[in-house]
């Protein structure tokens, strides 16, 4: 019989204390269903809150706990694209030290994949030696060798949790290594909690000319698996930000690309063009999914160089390029999205106004006390990620970075076949499931946390890994019925 361990208890008496009192004397208000309520607002009014966001040097945390936009029984879809832009904007800012606040390793911690920490060296920001996106057969990403004379990079990635992530993530274990929380629970990371994905490429991938507009910075960087480093200027091109707020222990799952990188595939006219080299699309045109199909003998595309955003800001077309019908109305999501870009970037004067927020996806929690949001996410499983009418995914429904997800943006062979039953998405691999399959918590829809208990019960880095993939392939299969 699964254990309902009291949610958000973490190991600190008086953080669960507090968080267990609100819980609590939220369940009466919260017991009212009440319908999701999409609301189109104008595009100069989406990204300004109290107090303001800019400048950007000045941005404050976004409000995500007790008294927030999230506290409450009836949300709206503009509240979780505020959270995402305010987010990364904070997580953004200059620190005292002049870099953003996500490299200050005394607030957020760098890690493995399996949720070790990583000593960043002094005279370096952040330490660079993954490679390997996820699906099967390892899949790497290369830049085009045409955006900067015939140079083509290699993509790397770094993991960042913050202090209060990392230290549940530890007790959790813990308490589950010791078999006083069993491995099925309906435990949940506290609010507040949060992890990045960063992907970042040598500078020597983009022309002179263009570098200012890209953040750059000193990495420590391996290109031969950890065995040697050396300081390596690179530039951020993306950024996965996953976060908890009050009643929503899914994370909300949002993600972030540089303006340069790729088209979008255009689905009316069933292709993807452009008329200048982009860092992963090479100037032309190119008609089907070959260009995000992973060719495991090349490392590269099918059809190499020609990397594209499947749906822009994961919103799914379809062949007359009208919105797909999904469990998310559209077009108010959509022009949500839009509208909160062109609100931020029209008032940022830094690096950061070349980047842009390319959706996000949650669930809806709506009417649901904090157990109940645990029980649905554990008894979603893998169907956390179905997006068909009825279900409960909000957002982007395809909700991708094309850096880091560039050949798992769908899992189909062929363009036509794609349709809303079978959307990837971040809950595509993401699941409330263990990696084994046997055991379930919303604790496992954070794989670095899963790989760290693997590792505490003596797996290796390999094994994690195999098992990691193998579980990759089931979402695959179950996908492509």
């Amino acid at each position: 019989m699964k254990n309902r361990f009291p949610l958000f208890l973490i190991g600190f008496a008086a953080l669960s204390l507090a968080l267990l009192t609100h819980c609590n004397s939220d369940k009466g208000s919260m017991a009212k269903k009440n319908e999701y309520a999409p609301v189109e607002i104008p595009a100069n009014e989406l990204c300004i809150t109290q107090p303001s966001w800019f400048p950007h040097s000045q941005t404050p945390a976004p409000a995500e706990g007790p008294g927030s936009p999230f506290d409450t029984s009836s949300t709206s879809n503009q509240i979780f694209h505020q959270w995402s832009w305010n987010k990364f904007l904070w997580l953004t800012k200059p620190d005292k030290g002049n870099n953003p606040l996500f490299l200050n390793t005394d607030l957020i911690k760098q890690v493995t994949p399996h949720m070790e920490l990583i000593q960043v060296p002094q005279g370096t920001t952040v330490v660079l030696q993954e490679i390997n996106q996820a699906g099967t057969n390892n899949p790497i990403l290369k830049t085009n060798p045409n955006y900067n004379s015939g140079t083509s990079e290699t993509v790397y990635y770094s993991i960042h949790m913050n202090n209060l992530m990392y230290k549940s993530g530890l007790s959790f274990a813990a308490m589950i290594a010791n078999k006083q929380v069993p491995a099925s629970n309906d435990s949940t990371f506290p609010v507040g909690s949060f992890e990045l994905k960063a992907a970042w490429v040598p500078v020597s991938a983009i022309p002179t000319g263009k570098q200012s507009d890209y953040y750059i910075t000193t990495a420590s960087l391996s290109s031969d698996a950890g065995k040697t480093f050396s300081n390596v200027s690179v530039a951020l091109i993306g950024m996965h930000v996953v976060g908890v707020v009050q009643n929503h222990p899914e994370f909300i799952w949002a993600t972030f690309e540089h303006d340069d990188l790729a088209p979008n595939y255009d689905w009316s006219a069933n292709s993807a063009s452009s008329t200048a080299d982009k860092m992963l699309f090479a100037a032309g045109n190119v008609t089907g999914i070959d260009g995000i199909r992973y060719d495991s003998a090349t490392k590269l595309g099918i059809t190499p160089y020609r990397v594209f955003d499947l749906f822009q800001y994961g919103v799914p077309r379809d062949s007359t390029g009208g919105f797909m019908t999904t469990s998310q109305e559209e077009p108010v999501n959509f022009n949500n999205v839009q509208g909160i870009n062109e609100c931020v970037k029209g008032q940022l004067t830094d690096v950061w106004q070349h980047y842009f927020y390319n959706g996000s996806i949650w669930l809806n929690m709506d009417g649901k006390t904090p157990l109940q949001q645990a029980q649905l996410i554990t008894s979603l499983g893998y169907s956390i990620a179905n997006v068909t009418t009825g279900s409960s995914a909000r957002g982007s429904m395809n909700c991708a970075n094309v850096t880091m997800e560039s050949f798992m943006q769908t899992f189909e062979s062929n363009i036509q076949s794609i349709k809303a039953g079978n959307l990837a998405n971040c809950f595509s691999c993401h699941t409330g499931v263990s990696f084994s399959g046997t055991n379930t918590s919303p604790l496992y829809l954070s794989h670095s946390f899963q790989g760290f208990m693997l590792r505490q019960q003596g797996k290796s880095s390999t094994q994690v890994e195999s098992l990691k993939t193998q579980d990759e392939k089931r979402t695959r299969l179950r996908m492509s019925k």
